[in-house]
């Protein structure tokens, strides 16, 4: 099984940022995705800086794709999107649909992130057909979905990855709930992101913890971690496993998955999507007797 590590999806200061990315390059890790991905704001690191670091984990064996936003909102952001997808060296991630259509304009392959809502067979060949080598599967989706998907056309013309280990992206919204909650505009919010790499908890009125509020982004307060179903999605046909970062330990987390070592998950847990049940549940059902 091929480990990736997901793009980062929080606002952390470009030092952090580079010293990741060193260790990235001195990892076993084989698949890299960089860029920034929630929001057009959080310039701590520039795209000529990511093509920089993407030279550097090319140069230490890895392969590099290059991650789009999830929301395009503006058209400098557009603009943006085009300079990426035109990188002329790196595949791209898109993240939602404008970034297929410039790809599909340009005929550059891409891989399909986990923002798309891909629901059915239909639309991922017709993705595919559009450049498409690589489809990550969107985390509401359980194994269930993928079997089937799977045995309507044994031989996919593209390659699967799942969201397997990390804060689960659920939701993006043009609004700023980390502005809001600081009573910031959001054209106007200082890269308020900053003071919080991790996000902010949400909690119910009972304190159990619900959502993590990133920005635009809405995330799962606990975290997805598939690594001990690795084995059976090797089997079923997935063809790569995405750690998401969180922290500088997610590369320790994603080398020692390469190298075929259990992990022990440093989070409150939620599996239930993959296995068809509500996403905070834990772990899988019983199978009947």
């Amino acid at each position: 099984m091929n480990i990736s590590l997901g793009p980062i999806l929080y606002c952390w200061p470009k030092d952090k940022v580079l010293d990741f990315y060193n260790k990235v390059a001195q990892s076993n890790v084989n698949t890299v995705y960089l860029g920034e991905t929630v929001c057009s704001r959080r310039r701590e690191v520039k795209f000529k800086e990511y093509l920089d670091i993407a030279h550097q984990l090319q140069d230490a064996g890895k392969q590099v794709i290059i991650s789009t936003l999830a929301l395009v909102e503006a058209p400098s952001e557009y603009t943006e999107l085009k300079r990426q997808v035109e990188n002329g060296h790196f595949q791209i991630e898109a993240n939602d649909m404008a970034g297929v259509q410039v790809a599909k304009q340009l005929g550059v392959e891409f891989v399909c992130g986990p923002t798309i809502n891909n629901y059915n067979l239909a639309s991922l060949n017709k993705l595919q057909s559009w450049g498409m080598k690589r489809f990550v599967m969107p985390v509401e989706l359980s194994r269930n979905w993928l079997e089937k998907v799977i045995q309507q056309e044994p031989a996919l013309g593209f390659e699967i990855e799942v969201f397997g280990h990390g804060h689960m992206p659920l939701a993006h919204s043009a609004r700023c709930f980390t502005a809001r909650h600081k009573n910031l505009q959001k054209d106007q919010c200082g890269i308020v992101c900053l003071n919080h790499p991790k996000g902010l908890l949400a909690q119910t009125q009972e304190s159990q913890p619900l959502l993590r509020l990133n920005g635009i982004q809405t995330q799962s307060a606990a975290a997805i971690d598939l690594s001990d179903q690795i084995s059976d999605m090797q089997a079923l046909g997935v063809d790569y496993f995405r750690v998401s970062p969180s922290s500088l330990t997610s590369v320790n987390i994603a080398g020692a998955l390469q190298r075929g070592e259990s992990v022990t998950s440093p989070f409150e847990r939620c599996d239930g999507y993959w296995f068809d049940q509500a996403g905070f549940n834990l772990t899988q059902p019983e199978q009947p007797a």
